[in-house]
């Protein structure tokens, strides 16, 4: 279920990087990071059902971050 989420989740993220990328239109690059913060959490959740505990909980700071960015580029928009 996790790995499946992850795939689509990275899908799409890279759908719309390669849309900023090849119209020069980077407007919905928070979307973009939003989508990336939550591929990062399921990450976290694969590492942890995976008993990494250290890659888990970077993958959770990186989410943290990612959702971070993500709510300065709404506000800001």
């Amino acid at each position: 279920m996790l790995k499946i989420l992850r795939y689509v989740l990275s899908g799409v993220t890279l759908l719309f990087a390669v849309y900023g990328l090849i119209t020069n239109n980077f407007e919905l690059s928070h979307i973009m990071m939003l989508l990336l913060g939550l591929t990062m959490l399921v990450m976290g959740l694969e590492e942890f059902q995976k008993e990494r505990k250290a890659k888990g909980w970077l993958f959770v700071v990186v989410f943290l971050f990612a959702i971070y960015v993500s709510i300065q580029g709404f506000l800001l928009s």
